[in-house]
């Protein structure tokens, strides 16, 4: 095979070591350095003393993000490669040898790095995605909160469509100071919530102990701590996303898509599209497209590949909203997919027409155009009405057609 890069260094990344193997023309070296800073600046300094243009490593992990830190400051040309695009023969496995055969592979231009952002949209992304788990933690809480309620027979979740609204709160802030009649705790209903007053006295009659009391208290306390947390937060992603105002504005026009899942496709995908050639390169990188399994002739399991998790699970909560949208090409999509394939097949495939959206409006910078609901009926106009005529037919019926517009 030819030799594309001379001086290269393959690494095999451990939570407390480092082997690293350097190829040159002279020869092979391997040394094992430790995972504190001190010891990857050496690293960092023995790879600039051997003039290696590539260095490749594993994605263990977290390992490897602090070594590319160091290495990307360098110009090295550092690439973290997928663990499976690189698997050595099995039962011969060691650190040294992973570490020699990661430095042949690229020595040999055998192995592809993973799209690594640069270092300003890597840090927007893990703020992005720490909000995102924090969301989900104060999901869990209202989880936990209504499981509490639903213990003492506090029925309040079977009423009010939201338990820690304004009058939830207000009546779940009386029930810890030590009201029990369950008129007095109705008042606190506010706006729509007035009508369904009758419903919330029967609901609010439980029997709450002071055991359960106390837990309230503390997860309500706890829910307000994490609102303040997201809003501090919500407040750091708006001055790191200043810059890509426009950016927001055409993504924010896609239905579905809203403001802070505009902000994690961003922060995940980038602006710049030249990397990704098509929308198809762009869906199958976040998995997002059915993989391919066949051997011969025969074709076996197609399901997604797995991608980018964060991305994959946002544009999924967008294909669920779009479903509900009325008048849209994305809902009828969705309708027509789930009623063959069921709903989740449908999410998926949304999903990926979403992100092919996203691409080319990123590219040709220009907001979503909206094509209806009607869209695939009006493709196949002539053949529903020649199959609609055909049934009614079938059932003994004489069939006039008249178009509305003449």
């Amino acid at each position: 095979m030819d030799v594309l890069h001379e001086r290269c260094c393959g690494l095999d990344v451990h939570k407390k070591s480092i082997t690293a193997c350097i190829i040159t023309p002279q020869g092979k070296e391997i040394r094992t350095f430790a995972t504190m800073t001190r010891n990857l600046i050496e690293l960092v300094d023995w790879v600039k003393q051997n003039r290696c243009t590539h260095v490749a490593m594993e994605s263990t992990g977290d390992y490897w993000k602090p070594i590319y830190n160091l290495l990307e400051l360098e110009d090295l040309k550092p690439m973290v490669v997928n663990a499976q695009h690189i698997k050595s023969v099995p039962g011969r496995k060691t650190d040294v040898k992973d570490a020699e055969w990661i430095a042949k592979l690229v020595r040999h231009g055998l192995v592809q790095g993973s799209y690594i952002p640069n270092r300003d949209q890597r840090e927007m992304r893990e703020i992005i995605r720490y909000r995102r788990s924090i969301i989900e933690e104060r999901t869990r809480e209202v989880n936990r909160l209504q499981k509490v309620l639903e213990g003492g027979n506090i029925k309040l979740s079977s009423v009010a469509s939201n338990v820690i609204g304004v009058s939830g709160r207000n009546m779940l802030e009386a029930m810890i100071n030590g009201e029990t009649d369950a008129s007095v705790l109705a008042d606190f209903a506010q706006k729509k919530l007035k009508l369904k007053k009758e419903q919330l006295k029967l609901a609010l009659e439980g029997r709450l102990g002071a055991h359960q009391l106390l837990m309230i208290e503390k997860q309500l306390a706890h829910i307000d701590y994490v609102n303040e947390l997201i809003t501090e937060l919500d407040t750091e992603i708006d001055k790191r996303m200043a810059p890509f105002a426009e950016d927001l504005k055409l993504l924010d026009s896609i239905p579905g898509v809203g403001k802070r899942t505009a902000e994690q496709i961003l922060a995940e995908i980038g602006t710049d599209m030249a990397r990704f050639p098509t929308p198809g390169h762009l869906c199958s990188w976040a998995g997002m497209t059915p993989g391919h399994d066949e051997s011969a002739g025969k074709k076996k399991s197609a399901k997604t590949r797995k991608g980018n998790k964060k991305l994959r699970s946002a544009l999924t909560e967008a294909a669920r909203a779009v479903a509900r949208k009325k008048n849209s090409y994305l809902s009828a999509q969705y309708h027509r997919i789930a009623a063959r394939r069921g709903k989740n097949r449908a999410a998926i495939a949304v999903g990926h027409t979403i992100l092919t959206i996203v691409h080319i409006l990123l590219t040709r910078r220009q907001e979503y155009l909206e094509l209806g609901f009607d869209y695939f009926d009006q493709r196949k106009k002539e053949i529903l009405i020649k199959n609609s005529i055909k049934r009614l037919e079938s059932l003994g019926l004489q069939v006039n057609i008249q178009d509305q517009t003449a």
